[in-house]
Protein backbone atom coordinates (compact mmCIF):
# COMPACT_ATOMS: atom_id res chain seq x y z
CA UNK A 1 0.00 0.00 0.00
CA UNK A 2 2.85 2.66 1.07
CA UNK A 3 4.79 1.62 -2.48
CA UNK A 4 1.24 3.03 -4.19
CA UNK A 5 0.64 5.72 -2.52
CA UNK A 6 4.25 6.77 -3.67
CA UNK A 7 3.63 5.42 -7.11
CA UNK A 8 0.79 8.62 -7.29
CA UNK A 9 3.15 10.85 -6.62
CA UNK A 10 3.07 12.95 -9.39
CA UNK A 11 -0.83 13.04 -8.61
CA UNK A 12 0.14 14.45 -5.24
CA UNK A 13 1.97 17.49 -7.64
CA UNK A 14 -1.19 17.99 -9.45
CA UNK A 15 -3.22 18.26 -6.19
CA UNK A 16 -0.55 20.61 -5.00
CA UNK A 17 -0.49 22.94 -8.03
CA UNK A 18 -5.11 22.92 -8.02
CA UNK A 19 -5.23 23.53 -4.06
CA UNK A 20 -2.05 26.02 -3.96
CA UNK A 21 -4.13 28.73 -6.63
CA UNK A 22 -7.21 28.01 -5.04
CA UNK A 23 -5.54 29.57 -1.78
CA UNK A 24 -3.31 32.00 -3.50
CA UNK A 25 -6.73 33.45 -5.04
CA UNK A 26 -8.29 33.11 -2.05
CA UNK A 27 -5.10 35.66 -0.54
CA UNK A 28 -5.39 38.14 -3.30
CA UNK A 29 -9.13 38.52 -3.25
CA UNK A 30 -9.82 37.22 -6.33
CA UNK A 31 -12.37 33.99 -4.76
CA UNK A 32 -14.65 35.87 -2.17
CA UNK A 33 -14.79 35.18 1.21
CA UNK A 34 -16.52 36.22 3.53
CA UNK A 35 -16.53 38.05 7.26
CA UNK A 36 -19.01 37.99 9.85
CA UNK A 37 -19.24 40.78 12.51
CA UNK A 38 -19.54 37.96 15.29
CA UNK A 39 -16.65 36.30 16.23
CA UNK A 40 -16.29 32.63 14.46
CA UNK A 41 -13.94 30.44 15.09
CA UNK A 42 -12.48 27.74 12.58
CA UNK A 43 -11.66 24.05 14.22
CA UNK A 44 -10.03 21.51 11.66
CA UNK A 45 -7.00 20.19 10.72
CA UNK A 46 -4.21 19.57 7.27
CA UNK A 47 -4.60 15.93 7.21
CA UNK A 48 -7.39 13.65 6.24
CA UNK A 49 -8.39 11.50 9.42
CA UNK A 50 -9.07 11.44 13.11
CA UNK A 51 -7.00 14.16 15.00
CA UNK A 52 -9.64 14.90 17.77
CA UNK A 53 -11.88 18.40 16.49
CA UNK A 54 -14.69 16.80 18.15
CA UNK A 55 -12.91 16.44 21.91
CA UNK A 56 -11.66 20.09 20.69
CA UNK A 57 -15.42 21.36 19.82
CA UNK A 58 -16.68 20.56 22.75
CA UNK A 59 -14.04 21.90 25.14
CA UNK A 60 -14.42 25.12 23.37
CA UNK A 61 -18.39 24.89 23.89
CA UNK A 62 -17.87 24.29 27.97
CA UNK A 63 -15.68 27.10 27.61
CA UNK A 64 -18.20 29.39 26.01
CA UNK A 65 -21.49 28.29 26.48
CA UNK A 66 -22.24 29.88 29.69
CA UNK A 67 -21.00 33.75 28.91
CA UNK A 68 -22.13 33.56 25.00
CA UNK A 69 -25.26 32.57 22.74
CA UNK A 70 -22.81 29.72 20.96
CA UNK A 71 -23.69 27.77 18.14
CA UNK A 72 -22.07 24.92 16.50
CA UNK A 73 -22.10 24.19 12.37
CA UNK A 74 -20.70 21.42 10.86
CA UNK A 75 -21.50 20.18 7.24
CA UNK A 76 -23.32 17.18 8.91
CA UNK A 77 -20.82 14.69 6.87
CA UNK A 78 -22.61 11.50 5.68
CA UNK A 79 -26.03 12.93 6.48
CA UNK A 80 -28.70 11.73 3.71
CA UNK A 81 -30.22 15.43 3.97
CA UNK A 82 -29.07 18.73 2.20
CA UNK A 83 -29.21 22.70 2.74
CA UNK A 84 -29.09 24.39 6.30
CA UNK A 85 -31.10 22.79 8.82
CA UNK A 86 -30.91 23.48 12.86
CA UNK A 87 -30.37 19.92 14.56
CA UNK A 88 -33.69 18.60 16.59
CA UNK A 89 -35.22 16.09 18.43
CA UNK A 90 -36.54 14.77 16.05
CA UNK A 91 -33.21 14.25 13.94
CA UNK A 92 -31.18 11.10 13.67
CA UNK A 93 -27.72 10.61 12.38
CA UNK A 94 -29.07 9.89 8.74
CA UNK A 95 -30.56 13.16 9.05
CA UNK A 96 -27.80 15.58 10.44
CA UNK A 97 -24.95 13.58 10.57
CA UNK A 98 -23.61 11.89 13.94
CA UNK A 99 -21.46 14.49 15.16
CA UNK A 100 -23.69 17.18 15.13
CA UNK A 101 -26.72 15.02 16.87
CA UNK A 102 -23.87 14.33 19.25
CA UNK A 103 -23.44 17.77 20.33
CA UNK A 104 -27.47 18.31 19.92
CA UNK A 105 -27.87 15.90 22.45
CA UNK A 106 -24.70 16.39 25.01
CA UNK A 107 -25.20 20.23 25.15
CA UNK A 108 -28.86 21.98 26.07
CA UNK A 109 -27.86 25.35 25.81
CA UNK A 110 -26.83 25.56 22.41
CA UNK A 111 -27.96 25.65 19.29
CA UNK A 112 -26.51 23.17 16.21
CA UNK A 113 -26.81 23.52 12.96
CA UNK A 114 -25.43 21.62 8.97
CA UNK A 115 -24.75 23.33 5.72
CA UNK A 116 -22.33 22.73 3.34
CA UNK A 117 -22.14 26.09 2.76
CA UNK A 118 -20.61 27.79 5.77
CA UNK A 119 -21.33 31.44 4.59
CA UNK A 120 -24.98 30.64 3.76
CA UNK A 121 -25.34 28.24 7.32
CA UNK A 122 -23.88 31.31 9.38
CA UNK A 123 -26.30 34.26 7.52
CA UNK A 124 -29.55 31.75 8.53
CA UNK A 125 -28.10 31.31 11.66
CA UNK A 126 -27.92 35.31 12.25
CA UNK A 127 -31.31 35.03 11.16
CA UNK A 128 -32.97 32.96 13.94
CA UNK A 129 -34.78 34.56 16.84
CA UNK A 130 -32.31 33.94 19.16
CA UNK A 131 -29.25 34.49 17.23
CA UNK A 132 -25.70 33.10 18.35
CA UNK A 133 -23.26 35.09 20.01
CA UNK A 134 -20.25 33.06 18.13
CA UNK A 135 -20.04 30.33 16.00
CA UNK A 136 -17.53 27.49 15.86
CA UNK A 137 -17.12 26.10 12.71
CA UNK A 138 -16.57 22.27 12.78
CA UNK A 139 -13.60 21.08 10.27
CA UNK A 140 -13.84 23.77 8.27
CA UNK A 141 -9.83 24.82 8.19
CA UNK A 142 -9.83 24.58 4.17
CA UNK A 143 -13.51 26.07 3.70
CA UNK A 144 -12.11 29.77 2.98
CA UNK A 145 -15.19 30.99 1.23
CA UNK A 146 -15.47 32.03 5.62
CA UNK A 147 -13.09 34.08 6.34
CA UNK A 148 -12.73 32.78 10.12
CA UNK A 149 -11.65 35.23 13.23
CA UNK A 150 -9.77 32.58 14.97
CA UNK A 151 -8.57 29.35 13.58
CA UNK A 152 -7.25 26.63 15.67
CA UNK A 153 -5.43 23.73 13.68
CA UNK A 154 -5.31 20.01 14.81
CA UNK A 155 -2.25 17.84 14.29
CA UNK A 156 -1.99 13.79 15.94
CA UNK A 157 0.96 13.85 18.05
CA UNK A 158 2.13 10.34 15.79
CA UNK A 159 1.06 11.91 12.96
CA UNK A 160 1.86 15.16 12.41
CA UNK A 161 1.22 17.28 9.51
CA UNK A 162 4.96 18.27 8.89
CA UNK A 163 5.48 14.68 8.40
CA UNK A 164 3.02 13.71 6.15
CA UNK A 165 2.56 14.15 2.58
CA UNK A 166 0.00 15.52 0.08
CA UNK A 167 -2.88 13.28 -0.96
CA UNK A 168 -2.67 10.37 -2.66
CA UNK A 169 0.66 9.67 -1.32
CA UNK A 170 -0.15 10.90 1.73
CA UNK A 171 -3.05 12.62 4.10
CA UNK A 172 -2.67 16.18 3.33
CA UNK A 173 -5.53 17.96 2.06
CA UNK A 174 -3.64 20.97 1.95
CA UNK A 175 0.29 21.77 1.66
CA UNK A 176 1.93 22.25 5.06
CA UNK A 177 2.39 25.87 4.49
CA UNK A 178 -1.59 26.26 4.83
CA UNK A 179 -0.21 25.83 8.64
CA UNK A 180 0.58 29.44 8.61
CA UNK A 181 -3.40 30.48 8.83
CA UNK A 182 -3.21 29.45 12.33
CA UNK A 183 -3.97 31.35 15.12
CA UNK A 184 -3.35 28.37 17.39
CA UNK A 185 -1.66 25.08 16.44
CA UNK A 186 -2.96 22.15 18.86
CA UNK A 187 -0.69 18.78 19.10
CA UNK A 188 -3.44 16.26 19.73
CA UNK A 189 -3.81 12.55 21.30
CA UNK A 190 -0.44 13.07 23.08
CA UNK A 191 0.57 10.62 26.25
CA UNK A 192 0.05 12.91 29.07
CA UNK A 193 3.89 12.20 30.18
CA UNK A 194 4.94 14.20 27.19
CA UNK A 195 8.64 15.63 28.20
CA UNK A 196 9.19 19.62 27.59
CA UNK A 197 12.12 18.48 25.52
CA UNK A 198 10.55 16.70 23.22
CA UNK A 199 7.29 19.30 23.15
CA UNK A 200 10.62 21.53 22.04
CA UNK A 201 11.43 19.19 19.51
CA UNK A 202 7.92 19.12 18.08
CA UNK A 203 7.74 22.86 17.67
CA UNK A 204 11.16 23.40 16.00
CA UNK A 205 9.50 20.00 13.92
CA UNK A 206 5.98 22.11 12.80
CA UNK A 207 7.75 25.54 12.27
CA UNK A 208 5.52 27.42 14.50
CA UNK A 209 5.87 31.01 13.57
CA UNK A 210 5.78 33.81 16.45
CA UNK A 211 2.81 35.09 15.91
CA UNK A 212 1.37 31.47 16.90
CA UNK A 213 0.86 29.79 20.34
CA UNK A 214 1.24 25.59 19.95
CA UNK A 215 -0.17 23.40 22.51
CA UNK A 216 -0.58 19.88 23.22
CA UNK A 217 -3.40 17.68 24.51
CA UNK A 218 -4.09 14.81 25.48
CA UNK A 219 -7.42 12.35 25.43
CA UNK A 220 -8.94 11.21 28.91
CA UNK A 221 -11.54 8.89 29.35
CA UNK A 222 -14.36 8.93 31.91
CA UNK A 223 -14.17 5.83 33.70
CA UNK A 224 -18.16 6.64 34.15
CA UNK A 225 -20.11 4.74 31.68
CA UNK A 226 -23.04 6.45 30.28
CA UNK A 227 -25.50 4.83 28.08
CA UNK A 228 -28.42 2.18 28.91
CA UNK A 229 -26.80 1.00 32.32
CA UNK A 230 -25.29 3.17 35.04
CA UNK A 231 -21.32 0.94 35.26
CA UNK A 232 -18.20 1.90 36.14
CA UNK A 233 -14.97 0.92 33.69
CA UNK A 234 -14.05 -1.79 36.45
CA UNK A 235 -17.65 -3.35 36.01
CA UNK A 236 -16.22 -4.62 32.38
CA UNK A 237 -13.51 -6.83 33.68
CA UNK A 238 -16.91 -9.03 34.77
CA UNK A 239 -18.38 -8.91 31.37
CA UNK A 240 -18.17 -10.43 27.83
CA UNK A 241 -17.72 -6.99 26.08
CA UNK A 242 -17.92 -6.32 22.15
CA UNK A 243 -16.60 -3.61 21.36
CA UNK A 244 -18.15 -1.74 18.25
CA UNK A 245 -16.13 1.21 16.55
CA UNK A 246 -17.22 3.12 13.38
CA UNK A 247 -14.21 5.64 14.25
CA UNK A 248 -11.27 6.88 12.05
CA UNK A 249 -8.61 5.36 14.66
CA UNK A 250 -9.80 3.33 16.70
CA UNK A 251 -6.56 2.15 18.54
CA UNK A 252 -6.52 4.93 21.62
CA UNK A 253 -9.50 3.01 22.77
CA UNK A 254 -8.38 -0.40 22.08
CA UNK A 255 -5.04 0.77 24.23
CA UNK A 256 -6.73 2.37 27.02
CA UNK A 257 -9.03 -0.73 27.54
CA UNK A 258 -6.37 -3.11 27.37
CA UNK A 259 -4.34 -1.09 29.93
CA UNK A 260 -7.57 -1.54 32.00
CA UNK A 261 -6.88 -5.23 32.04
CA UNK A 262 -10.20 -5.43 29.96
CA UNK A 263 -10.87 -8.36 26.92
CA UNK A 264 -13.02 -7.77 24.33
CA UNK A 265 -14.03 -8.84 20.96
CA UNK A 266 -13.90 -5.71 19.02
CA UNK A 267 -16.24 -5.59 15.52
CA UNK A 268 -14.27 -2.64 13.64
CA UNK A 269 -16.18 -0.40 10.51
CA UNK A 270 -15.47 2.40 8.72
CA UNK A 271 -15.29 5.88 10.07
CA UNK A 272 -18.97 7.71 10.53
CA UNK A 273 -20.61 3.89 9.39
CA UNK A 274 -24.05 4.06 8.32
CA UNK A 275 -24.64 0.53 10.36
CA UNK A 276 -27.68 -1.72 8.38
CA UNK A 277 -30.01 -3.70 9.21
CA UNK A 278 -27.34 -6.95 8.39
CA UNK A 279 -24.99 -5.23 10.86
CA UNK A 280 -26.79 -4.71 13.75
CA UNK A 281 -27.82 -8.17 12.77
CA UNK A 282 -24.25 -9.16 13.67
CA UNK A 283 -23.82 -7.53 16.52
CA UNK A 284 -26.97 -9.05 18.30
CA UNK A 285 -25.53 -11.93 17.05
CA UNK A 286 -22.22 -11.86 18.64
CA UNK A 287 -23.43 -10.22 21.24
CA UNK A 288 -26.23 -12.67 22.14
CA UNK A 289 -23.50 -15.78 21.52
CA UNK A 290 -23.44 -18.00 24.70
CA UNK A 291 -21.07 -17.75 27.56
CA UNK A 292 -20.77 -17.93 30.95
CA UNK A 293 -20.49 -13.82 31.42
CA UNK A 294 -23.09 -11.60 30.92
CA UNK A 295 -22.59 -9.60 27.28
CA UNK A 296 -22.32 -5.99 26.80
CA UNK A 297 -22.11 -3.73 23.93
CA UNK A 298 -19.30 -0.88 24.50
CA UNK A 299 -18.74 1.64 21.94
CA UNK A 300 -17.88 5.26 21.37
CA UNK A 301 -20.25 8.15 21.47
CA UNK A 302 -20.25 9.16 18.28
CA UNK A 303 -21.02 5.44 17.36
CA UNK A 304 -23.63 5.52 20.16
CA UNK A 305 -26.39 8.34 18.26
CA UNK A 306 -26.19 5.83 15.36
CA UNK A 307 -26.56 2.77 17.69
CA UNK A 308 -28.64 3.59 20.49
CA UNK A 309 -32.24 3.06 18.43
CA UNK A 310 -31.37 0.11 17.35
CA UNK A 311 -29.11 -1.99 20.61
CA UNK A 312 -30.72 -2.34 23.87
CA UNK A 313 -27.88 -3.37 25.48
CA UNK A 314 -25.37 -0.68 25.38
CA UNK A 315 -23.13 2.05 27.08
CA UNK A 316 -20.55 4.06 25.61
CA UNK A 317 -16.87 5.34 26.94
CA UNK A 318 -17.24 9.18 26.95
CA UNK A 319 -13.88 11.12 25.95
CA UNK A 320 -12.61 14.80 26.51
CA UNK A 321 -9.45 16.70 25.73
CA UNK A 322 -7.44 17.92 28.54
CA UNK A 323 -4.57 20.42 28.31
CA UNK A 324 -1.03 19.19 29.01
CA UNK A 325 0.44 22.62 29.82
CA UNK A 326 -0.60 26.26 28.87
CA UNK A 327 -4.48 26.20 29.25
CA UNK A 328 -4.59 29.30 30.70
CA UNK A 329 -2.84 30.57 27.86
CA UNK A 330 -5.28 28.87 25.31
CA UNK A 331 -8.43 30.43 27.48
CA UNK A 332 -7.36 33.73 27.34
CA UNK A 333 -6.21 33.92 23.76
CA UNK A 334 -10.33 32.45 22.95
CA UNK A 335 -11.60 35.00 25.40
CA UNK A 336 -9.48 37.90 23.95
CA UNK A 337 -10.68 37.03 21.09
CA UNK A 338 -14.25 36.72 21.27
CA UNK A 339 -14.50 39.81 23.27
CA UNK A 340 -12.06 41.79 20.55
Amino acid sequence: MRVFRFILFPFSILYNCITSIRNKLFDLGVLKSTSFVIPVIAVGNLNVGGTGKTPQIEYLIRLLQDTYKTAVLSRGYKRKTKGFQIVNQNNSAEDVGDEPLQFFKKFENITVAVDADRTNGINQLMNQELSPEIVLLDDAYQHRKVTAGYYVLLTKYNDLFSDDYLLPTGNLREARRGAKRAHAIIVTKCPKELSKEEQQQIIVKLNVLPNQKLFFTAIEYNEELKGKKKLHITDLKTKEVVLVTGIANPNPLLNYLKSKEISFLHLKYPDHHHFSKEDIAKINTVSNDVGSKEKLILTTEKDYVRLVDQITNINYIEIKSVFLNNEALFVSEIQDFVKG
